[in-house]
């Protein structure tokens, strides 16, 4: 995929347009966000996404629009899982719901331009050392059997982790917010507020997601441009996706075996691919081994689309199953 310098710039230049839209725009007033505003821009994301996917169809080929699709929706179907993590920060912090908007951007923004640090790096990675795709492979299907395991249990509880006690230990921080400042003089003391730790939670927790969602695009894709735009185009998007479904979050049960699933197909093809690239010495004496052929990505986007479609109708069936079950006994009990 030859992608010419300007393009790059156009595309970097249109994604800071519509992280300035949110900055100066949707945030620069602190409100809650209605269900309708959400649900309203949450499309108008999905449509960029949608319309860019369609320019890279149209200047490249089927083969990488496909390639960005399947991306695009398995990195939006991950971040979905990120918003889980995202309810706990918010509500381990007491965010006030005013200022909600405003640290769910900064802190996507952060990790927007770390994951742009990683995804250069693996892109790098992958196209000098090919057994790269065996690592990837091997982690996909090792966290994909950790999240069928837990069985989409998680603490209720959000844990600090080293990056926010490294903030703590080295800088003050006051005991209460001070509107939707980051810092405060107080006493005559510049520091720093819990909207700006709460910041960097939200910041350093997607982070930590990318571990995760860089090696499974990398399965999908091996083109940089498409794994950039794939996960910018997921991550700005969020924010609005979260005051969308906050309230269906808990009916999405069975999303984490949804999950586990395409990440462990995801870690196949990976495995499977590298098989085809092996240049290991210690196997079949460094030549290809051809188990399989490699995967097609209109198979992958398939597979990814029809997993998370029977993952959110079985989910919002057992809701209504289990609501049912609990009017029933409500009912009987008070008869």
């Amino acid at each position: 995929m030859n992608v010419p310098i300007w393009a790059w710039g156009l595309t970097v230049l249109a994604i800071l347009v519509m992280i300035a839209v949110d900055y100066f725009g949707h945030v620069r007033k602190s409100h809650f966000p209605s269900i309708a505003e959400a649900g309203r821009w949450s499309l108008v994301y999905v449509l960029i996404a949608v319309a860019f996917g369609g320019i890279v169809w149209w200047a490249w080929g089927p083969q990488y629009g496909g390639e960005y699709f399947a991306g695009w929706v398995t990195e939006k179907s991950l971040s979905v899982d990120n918003l889980f993590v995202f309810v706990l920060i918010l509500a381990s912090f007491k965010v006030p719901r005013e200022y909600q908007q405003k640290v769910l951007l900064i802190g996507i923004t952060i990790a927007l331009v770390m994951r742009t640090v990683f995804i250069m790096l693996g892109a790098t990675l992958v196209a000098h050392f090919s057994w790269v795709f065996y690592l990837f492979g091997i982690f996909l299907l090792w966290t994909a059997w950790s999240q069928a395991r837990s069985g989409g249990e998680s603490d209720e509880e959000y844990h600090e982790n080293g990056v926010l006690r490294l903030v703590r230990r080295l800088f003050p921080v006051t005991d209460t917010y001070v509107a939707d400042r980051m810092t405060a003089k107080i006493d005559g003391r510049r520091m720093i507020t819990p909207m700006l730790v709460v910041m960097i939670a939200i910041g350093s927790a997607d982070l930590l997601f990318a571990v995760d969602s860089i090696p499974a695009i990398f399965g999908l894709t091996q083109e940089a441009y498409l794994v950039f735009t794939a996960n910018a185009f997921a991550l700005l998007g969020l924010r609005q996706l979260f005051f969308l479904i906050d309230g269906l979050l808990d009916k999405l049960v069975y999303l984490n075996y949804g999950l586990a699933v395409i990440l462990g197909f995801i870690g196949v093809k990976l495995v499977n691919h590298a098989l085809h690239l092996n240049e290991l010495p210690f196997i079949n004496g460094g030549r290809e081994v051809d188990l399989i052929p490699d995967i097609p990505t209109s198979v992958s986007l398939a597979f990814i689309v029809v997993v998370l479609a029977i993952t959110t109708v079985a989910s919002l069936l057992k809701d209504r199953s289990d609501r049912r079950r609990a009017a029933e006994l409500e009912d009987s009990s008070t008869s």
